[in-house]
């Protein structure tokens, strides 16, 4: 994985050349990322889902994250990174199916890593209860909550929320805060559940 080729680009998205993906994260270069979101309406509210990280993944283990994820290597597009989501989690979509939320800006910056993105994000609306088949190196769970309680969350409005969901094949029911997820920038969550919110309002 680490001898992966990654597109690189300054802070205003210009295209500068390509650099493995080690030193995309040693170096801080900023790259692209395919983020998919996945909803579900309910009676009276949206569900939304997040995975649980694997517990052998070398960054945030075990914590919540976006429905699914990856890198775009440097010859894909943001078409191509749907293989993503089957991939991850087991679902087929196709590009068009899905609902584009633009591309944010989203830096994680710890001791360990530079992780400097700018995510195609997209969202998708299930009309069934979707069937989740996990690639577990990745994923070890699945969980959804009340869209409208992770919008206050990642607005500061509530400390946290209640979720549901099952974790290395268990189900469970558990209050969560915004630590329990990877630490995204929090211009990114903000962005991402305003424009959920406006899409689905």
């Amino acid at each position: 994985m680490q001898s992966e080729h990654i597109k690189i680009f300054d802070d205003q998205h210009r295209e500068l050349g390509v650099a493995t993906r080690d030193e995309v994260h040693k170096l801080g270069y900023w790259h692209e990322t395919f983020h998919f979101w996945l909803i579900k309406k309910e009676t009276d509210s949206y569900q939304i889902y997040f995975q649980i990280r694997s517990n052998t993944k070398k960054d945030y283990p075990n914590l919540l994250d976006i429905t699914a994820a990856g890198h775009l290597l440097a010859h894909e597009t943001t078409a191509d990174g749907i293989r993503e989501v089957e991939e991850e989690i087991g679902i087929k979509v196709t590009k068009e199916e899905l609902v584009s939320l633009g591309v944010i800006k989203n830096p994680i910056i710890t001791e360990k890593l530079i992780d400097k993105e700018f995510s195609h994000v997209f969202l998708w609306e299930t009309p069934n209860e979707p069937n989740f088949v996990l690639q577990k190196e990745e994923v070890s769970g699945m969980a959804k909550a009340d869209f409208l309680e992770y919008h206050d969350l990642c607005l500061g409005i509530t400390p946290q929320m209640s979720i549901e969901g099952y974790h290395n094949g268990l189900p469970f029911t558990k209050t969560v805060t915004l630590k329990d997820f990877v630490p995204h920038d929090p211009g990114y969550n903000e962005a991402v559940v305003k424009t959920i919110h406006f899409h689905i309002k």
